[in-house]
Protein backbone atom coordinates (compact mmCIF):
# COMPACT_ATOMS: atom_id res chain seq x y z
CA UNK A 1 0.00 0.00 0.00
CA UNK A 2 1.04 3.73 -0.62
CA UNK A 3 1.66 6.75 1.58
CA UNK A 4 -0.94 8.38 -1.04
CA UNK A 5 -3.63 5.19 -0.91
CA UNK A 6 -3.24 5.59 3.51
CA UNK A 7 -4.09 9.30 3.65
CA UNK A 8 -7.01 8.46 1.17
CA UNK A 9 -8.12 6.07 3.74
CA UNK A 10 -9.12 8.90 5.90
CA UNK A 11 -9.45 7.03 9.24
CA UNK A 12 -11.17 8.79 11.85
CA UNK A 13 -9.74 6.48 14.97
CA UNK A 14 -6.29 5.06 15.17
CA UNK A 15 -4.79 2.73 17.77
CA UNK A 16 -0.64 2.97 18.79
CA UNK A 17 0.26 -0.38 19.73
CA UNK A 18 3.20 -0.76 22.56
CA UNK A 19 6.05 -2.92 23.43
CA UNK A 20 5.24 -6.62 22.47
CA UNK A 21 1.86 -5.32 21.48
CA UNK A 22 2.03 -5.35 17.73
CA UNK A 23 0.24 -8.54 17.26
CA UNK A 24 -2.93 -6.89 18.27
CA UNK A 25 -3.13 -5.72 14.67
CA UNK A 26 -3.92 -9.21 13.39
CA UNK A 27 -7.33 -9.65 15.07
CA UNK A 28 -8.69 -6.24 13.34
CA UNK A 29 -7.48 -8.57 9.97
CA UNK A 30 -4.54 -6.24 8.03
CA UNK A 31 -5.38 -5.00 5.02
CA UNK A 32 -2.80 -3.17 3.82
CA UNK A 33 0.68 -1.67 5.76
CA UNK A 34 3.33 1.68 4.87
CA UNK A 35 6.56 1.42 7.02
CA UNK A 36 7.11 4.35 9.08
CA UNK A 37 10.26 5.40 7.47
CA UNK A 38 7.95 5.85 4.18
CA UNK A 39 6.58 8.83 5.98
CA UNK A 40 8.02 12.24 6.12
CA UNK A 41 9.48 12.86 9.59
CA UNK A 42 8.92 9.47 11.25
CA UNK A 43 11.16 6.46 11.48
CA UNK A 44 11.05 3.06 13.32
CA UNK A 45 11.99 2.22 16.75
CA UNK A 46 14.83 0.95 17.55
CA UNK A 47 13.44 -1.14 20.35
CA UNK A 48 12.71 -4.65 20.25
CA UNK A 49 8.68 -5.48 20.28
CA UNK A 50 8.27 -2.11 17.96
CA UNK A 51 7.34 -3.21 14.24
CA UNK A 52 7.50 0.29 13.19
CA UNK A 53 5.02 0.28 10.50
CA UNK A 54 1.55 1.52 10.27
CA UNK A 55 -1.25 -0.56 9.16
CA UNK A 56 -4.86 -0.10 7.87
CA UNK A 57 -7.38 -2.69 8.84
CA UNK A 58 -11.39 -2.48 8.83
CA UNK A 59 -14.11 -2.35 11.50
CA UNK A 60 -17.60 -2.02 11.46
CA UNK A 61 -17.08 -1.26 7.81
CA UNK A 62 -14.87 1.71 8.47
CA UNK A 63 -11.10 1.89 8.39
CA UNK A 64 -9.36 1.90 11.02
CA UNK A 65 -5.57 2.76 11.62
CA UNK A 66 -3.07 0.84 13.62
CA UNK A 67 0.76 1.89 14.67
CA UNK A 68 2.59 -0.96 15.56
CA UNK A 69 5.46 0.36 17.35
CA UNK A 70 6.33 4.03 18.49
CA UNK A 71 9.41 6.24 19.03
CA UNK A 72 10.56 6.88 22.42
CA UNK A 73 12.29 10.07 24.33
CA UNK A 74 15.19 7.48 25.57
CA UNK A 75 16.72 7.10 21.98
CA UNK A 76 17.61 10.60 21.75
CA UNK A 77 14.68 12.15 20.18
CA UNK A 78 12.86 15.30 21.17
CA UNK A 79 9.04 15.46 22.59
CA UNK A 80 8.35 16.62 19.12
CA UNK A 81 10.07 14.27 17.17
CA UNK A 82 8.12 11.57 19.34
CA UNK A 83 5.12 12.82 19.15
CA UNK A 84 5.27 13.05 14.55
CA UNK A 85 3.25 10.23 14.17
CA UNK A 86 0.37 11.58 16.20
CA UNK A 87 0.33 14.84 14.35
CA UNK A 88 0.59 12.44 11.03
CA UNK A 89 -2.32 10.90 12.00
CA UNK A 90 -4.29 14.12 12.71
CA UNK A 91 -3.27 15.33 9.08
CA UNK A 92 -5.20 12.45 7.44
CA UNK A 93 -8.14 12.74 9.60
CA UNK A 94 -7.33 10.75 12.59
CA UNK A 95 -9.94 12.52 15.38
CA UNK A 96 -9.45 10.10 18.28
CA UNK A 97 -6.66 7.97 19.62
CA UNK A 98 -5.98 4.96 22.04
CA UNK A 99 -2.29 5.31 23.16
CA UNK A 100 -1.25 1.56 24.56
CA UNK A 101 1.62 0.56 26.33
CA UNK A 102 3.63 -1.74 28.58
CA UNK A 103 4.03 -0.65 31.89
CA UNK A 104 4.64 -1.63 35.65
CA UNK A 105 2.33 -2.29 38.49
CA UNK A 106 2.54 0.13 41.41
CA UNK A 107 -1.10 -0.68 42.84
CA UNK A 108 -0.85 -3.43 45.02
CA UNK A 109 -4.65 -4.31 44.14
CA UNK A 110 -3.57 -4.81 40.61
CA UNK A 111 -2.68 -8.02 38.67
CA UNK A 112 0.76 -8.64 36.38
CA UNK A 113 -0.86 -9.48 32.68
CA UNK A 114 -4.13 -7.64 33.09
CA UNK A 115 -5.39 -4.45 31.34
CA UNK A 116 -5.29 -0.48 33.14
CA UNK A 117 -7.43 1.96 31.41
CA UNK A 118 -5.91 5.21 32.32
CA UNK A 119 -7.77 7.57 34.11
CA UNK A 120 -4.85 10.60 34.27
CA UNK A 121 -1.23 10.93 34.15
CA UNK A 122 2.07 12.36 35.82
CA UNK A 123 4.78 13.76 33.52
CA UNK A 124 8.06 13.13 34.71
CA UNK A 125 9.44 13.06 31.68
CA UNK A 126 10.92 16.94 32.00
CA UNK A 127 9.94 17.65 28.73
CA UNK A 128 6.87 18.30 26.08
CA UNK A 129 6.15 18.18 22.85
CA UNK A 130 4.23 21.94 23.12
CA UNK A 131 7.89 23.69 23.85
CA UNK A 132 8.74 26.25 21.72
CA UNK A 133 6.23 29.06 22.64
CA UNK A 134 3.06 30.10 24.58
CA UNK A 135 1.33 26.91 23.41
CA UNK A 136 -0.69 26.63 26.57
CA UNK A 137 -3.57 23.92 26.44
CA UNK A 138 -5.85 22.54 29.08
CA UNK A 139 -5.16 19.25 30.48
CA UNK A 140 -8.02 19.01 33.17
CA UNK A 141 -9.23 16.03 30.84
CA UNK A 142 -6.58 14.39 28.77
CA UNK A 143 -8.50 10.62 28.56
CA UNK A 144 -11.94 11.11 27.60
CA UNK A 145 -14.30 10.67 30.36
CA UNK A 146 -16.80 9.24 28.28
CA UNK A 147 -14.28 6.94 26.04
CA UNK A 148 -13.43 5.41 29.41
CA UNK A 149 -17.19 4.82 30.33
CA UNK A 150 -17.17 2.90 27.03
CA UNK A 151 -14.46 0.34 27.45
CA UNK A 152 -15.73 0.32 31.00
CA UNK A 153 -18.63 -0.85 29.99
CA UNK A 154 -16.80 -3.39 26.91
CA UNK A 155 -14.83 -5.12 29.64
CA UNK A 156 -17.74 -5.97 31.67
CA UNK A 157 -19.83 -7.08 28.16
CA UNK A 158 -16.72 -9.44 27.27
CA UNK A 159 -16.21 -10.35 31.26
CA UNK A 160 -12.41 -8.84 31.54
CA UNK A 161 -11.44 -7.09 34.59
CA UNK A 162 -10.29 -4.08 34.04
CA UNK A 163 -8.38 -2.02 36.38
CA UNK A 164 -8.05 1.95 35.90
CA UNK A 165 -5.76 4.25 37.36
CA UNK A 166 -2.84 7.07 36.93
CA UNK A 167 0.46 6.23 35.07
CA UNK A 168 3.30 7.88 35.26
CA UNK A 169 5.57 8.27 32.73
CA UNK A 170 9.46 8.72 33.70
CA UNK A 171 11.84 9.39 30.69
CA UNK A 172 13.82 5.95 30.94
CA UNK A 173 16.22 3.57 29.65
CA UNK A 174 16.73 2.16 33.27
CA UNK A 175 14.04 0.93 34.92
CA UNK A 176 12.89 3.06 38.08
CA UNK A 177 14.61 2.35 41.66
CA UNK A 178 12.48 1.23 44.97
CA UNK A 179 12.67 4.36 46.07
CA UNK A 180 11.48 6.09 42.92
CA UNK A 181 8.30 3.75 43.02
CA UNK A 182 7.92 4.76 46.70
CA UNK A 183 8.01 8.42 45.45
CA UNK A 184 5.55 7.47 42.51
CA UNK A 185 3.25 5.93 44.73
CA UNK A 186 2.66 8.81 47.26
CA UNK A 187 2.39 10.96 44.44
CA UNK A 188 -0.55 9.04 43.25
CA UNK A 189 0.46 6.91 39.77
CA UNK A 190 -0.36 3.25 39.68
CA UNK A 191 1.56 2.37 37.13
CA UNK A 192 4.51 3.57 35.55
CA UNK A 193 6.67 3.57 32.25
CA UNK A 194 8.65 5.81 29.48
CA UNK A 195 5.86 6.58 26.96
CA UNK A 196 2.75 7.86 25.73
CA UNK A 197 2.37 11.17 27.81
CA UNK A 198 3.99 12.86 25.11
CA UNK A 199 1.19 11.71 22.78
CA UNK A 200 -1.34 11.98 24.89
CA UNK A 201 -0.24 15.48 25.19
CA UNK A 202 0.45 15.98 21.27
CA UNK A 203 -3.16 15.07 20.87
CA UNK A 204 -5.07 16.98 22.72
CA UNK A 205 -3.28 20.00 22.10
CA UNK A 206 -4.70 19.15 18.60
CA UNK A 207 -8.40 18.46 19.99
CA UNK A 208 -7.98 14.67 19.41
CA UNK A 209 -10.38 12.39 21.71
CA UNK A 210 -7.88 10.20 23.90
CA UNK A 211 -7.48 6.75 25.24
CA UNK A 212 -4.97 5.11 27.06
CA UNK A 213 -4.44 1.34 28.05
CA UNK A 214 -1.35 0.32 29.88
CA UNK A 215 -0.49 -3.50 29.78
CA UNK A 216 0.84 -4.27 33.21
CA UNK A 217 3.69 -6.50 32.74
CA UNK A 218 5.50 -7.12 35.81
CA UNK A 219 5.92 -5.70 39.49
CA UNK A 220 7.33 -2.15 39.59
CA UNK A 221 11.10 -2.42 41.53
CA UNK A 222 11.32 -3.28 45.20
CA UNK A 223 7.10 -4.72 45.76
CA UNK A 224 8.41 -8.22 44.38
CA UNK A 225 11.60 -10.51 44.49
CA UNK A 226 12.03 -9.44 40.90
CA UNK A 227 14.82 -8.26 38.39
CA UNK A 228 13.23 -6.43 35.25
CA UNK A 229 13.96 -7.32 31.56
CA UNK A 230 12.41 -6.16 28.51
CA UNK A 231 12.05 -9.56 27.11
CA UNK A 232 9.54 -10.23 29.70
CA UNK A 233 7.87 -7.09 28.84
CA UNK A 234 7.27 -8.79 25.20
CA UNK A 235 6.64 -12.07 26.63
CA UNK A 236 3.39 -10.87 28.70
CA UNK A 237 2.55 -8.89 25.87
CA UNK A 238 1.84 -11.91 23.38
CA UNK A 239 -0.76 -12.94 26.13
CA UNK A 240 -2.33 -9.83 27.44
CA UNK A 241 -2.33 -8.64 23.54
CA UNK A 242 -5.31 -11.66 22.99
CA UNK A 243 -7.17 -9.28 26.04
CA UNK A 244 -6.39 -6.00 25.00
CA UNK A 245 -7.63 -7.20 21.18
CA UNK A 246 -10.90 -8.34 22.22
CA UNK A 247 -11.44 -5.07 24.64
CA UNK A 248 -10.24 -2.87 21.55
CA UNK A 249 -12.93 -4.54 18.96
CA UNK A 250 -15.51 -3.88 21.58
CA UNK A 251 -15.02 -0.66 22.60
CA UNK A 252 -13.72 1.20 19.90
Amino acid sequence: MSLIALQNARPETAIVLGSGLGAVADAFGIESEVAYGEVPGLSASTVPGHAGRFVLAQHHGKPILLAQGRRHLYEGLTAHEVTASIRFMHEIGVKRVVLTNAAGAIHENFHVGGLMLITDHINLQGTTPLLGGPNFHDMSEVYSRSWCEKFHAASLEIGLKLHAGVYAGLLGPQYETPAEIRMLRTLGADAVGMSTVAEAIQARALGMEVAGISMLTNWAAGLRAQTLHHAEVVEVGKTAGMYLARLLKAAV
